[in-house]
């Protein structure tokens, strides 16, 4: 298991766009050390590509209870 971040997601993107797939691989490779299989490196580097980001919300959320915030007494 490893995380993704979205600076991540998008190099790789930048990456497959520019060079292809092979070039995506080894950049997983290079970003995830643990990944040593090339097929498996190219198959996260679709997926990952594949991503869409998160769409932001249509309005703020606003907390209706009084609870304090984390470190907060």
């Amino acid at each position: 298991m490893f995380l993704v971040t979205e600076a991540d997601a998008a190099a790789i993107r930048a990456v497959l766009d520019q060079a292809g797939e092979l070039s995506a691989a080894i950049e997983v490779r290079r970003l995830f050390p643990g990944i040593t299989d090339n097929a498996k490196a190219r198959a996260h580097a679709r997926a990952i590509a594949g991503w869409k980001p998160w769409p932001v919300p249509a309005f703020p959320v606003t907390r209706l209870h009084g609870r304090p915030e984390r470190g907060e007494v």
